[in-house]
């Protein structure tokens, strides 16, 4: 049974950081794309980054620069660090696998920027 898991949401000040980690079983987690999603209220889920097996990585043009993803294959796991945190990144995050015509979805970690 494939499992993904989020972790580390919380309330943070602006100009704060977080990081998020994913956890993964059940799969062969070095074959898959990972991916960080993100859905605020009233709004559609949209992309925030992701990797792919290989280790490249892309981003949303919002959090260029602020966010970093990684993953760490021994672990089954992808994090997401995320730098100087904007009230407009207030969002559910949800961690994503990704093979062809395969998608594993977390249950989401409310991350809350606000003074």
């Amino acid at each position: 049974q494939v499992q993904v898991v989020e972790s580390g949401g919380g309330l943070v000040q602006p100009g704060g950081s977080l990081r998020l980690s994913c956890a993964a079983s059940g799969l062969h987690f070095s074959l898959y794309a990972m991916g960080w999603y993100r859905q605020a209220p009233g709004k559609q889920r949209e992309l925030v980054a992701t990797i792919t097996s290989g280790g490249s990585t892309n981003y949303a043009d919002s959090v260029k620069g602020r966010f970093t993803i990684s993953r760490d294959n021994a672990k089954n796991t992808v994090y997401l660090q995320m730098n100087s945190l904007k009230p407009e990144d207030t969002a559910v995050y949800y961690c994503n696998a990704e093979r062809p015509n395969t998608h594993y979805w977390g249950q989401g970690t409310q991350v809350t920027v606000s003074s």
